[in-house]
């Protein structure tokens, strides 16, 4: 194995992790930036009001793209074994 194959194992490692983490750390992000305006806006300082929406919308979008997530992690793997006979020729 040379080193371009391994700076592209590499790579693909870091795109899927980055993929697979992309949507749930997006949407507690979206909602705890609005929860946040929301504090702002009304001056109500209270750490559940911005910890039990992030936790419900991980949860559900857990659920939700559960699945996606899972094939995803599947197929780069089925794909990183399935190749290790090629990379010592």
């Amino acid at each position: 194995m040379n080193k371009e194959v391994a700076l592209g194992m590499l790579s693909d490692l870091f795109w899927t992790g980055m993929l697979i983490s992309l949507p749930v750390l997006g949407l507690t992000l979206l909602i705890g930036f609005l929860i946040s305006i929301f504090q702002v806006i009304t001056q109500v300082q209270d750490m559940s009001l911005s910890v039990v929406p992030k936790l419900f919308v991980a949860g559900v979008a857990l659920l939700v793209l559960g699945p996606w997530m899972l094939r995803r992690l599947i197929y780069f793997a089925s794909n990183l074994w399935g190749n290790i006979p090629f990379l010592f020729r």
